[in-house]
């Protein structure tokens, strides 16, 4: 792995996470996909969702799985952010090989926001998966978060199908998107 602490401003810091750090990726999952996603969908949706797929203990068993590898943002000492990552995770619309690793999961505490964070987060994904000589890093991101897709657009991602996401009881439809490591 290319980092433990990487210094990429002078007051943010990524690091990979350890097993140490499951309750804390937990808890900042938890609170970043409730902001993100709270106001756009139904509180019925959302508490299902909440708990019963996103679960603290489904959460922090996670960091624990092989092929997983989680990402944490710090401003100072506060977490600001984490990305999760799965290795050789292939989608479901294929891309014609194996080579290839997820962003799972990459968000910002809604406190940093707009402070580049999600930027450094992703630009640390793209070395790793460089580092691990992957052909392609891909993501799903849903249909309606466009500001998110102008993001991974700006970042070199396009899209190249489509998947079901359950919100709860509501079917939502995410975009899958994709780049070439190297590019």
């Amino acid at each position: 792995m290319r980092l433990k602490n990487l210094q990429v401003t002078d007051n943010i810091t990524i690091r990979e996470a350890t097993p140490s750090d499951a309750e804390l990726i937990a808890d900042l999952s938890r609170e970043t996909f409730y902001n993100a996603f709270a106001v756009h969908n139904t509180k019925a949706n959302i508490d299902k969702f909440m708990n019963e797929v996103f679960t603290r203990e489904r959460l922090m068993a996670e960091v624990h799985l092989p092929n997983n590898i989680f990402l944490i943002a710090y401003e100072g000492t506060d977490p600001a952010g984490y990305a999760r990552m799965r290795d050789k995770n292939i989608p479901e619309t294929s891309l014609g090989t194996d080579n290839i690793v997820e962003i799972a999961r990459i968000y910002t505490a809604s406190s940093e926001i707009g402070r580049g964070i999600g930027s450094l987060l992703l630009d640390e994904c793209v070395c790793i998966a460089k580092q691990k000589q992957r052909q392609f890093i891909w993501l799903g991101v849903w249909e309606n978060n466009d500001k998110a897709i102008r993001f991974y657009e700006r970042h070199g991602f396009k899209k190249f199908g489509e998947h079901i996401f359950m919100l709860g009881d509501d079917v939502q439809t995410d975009w899958l998107m994709v780049r070439e490591v190297g590019a």
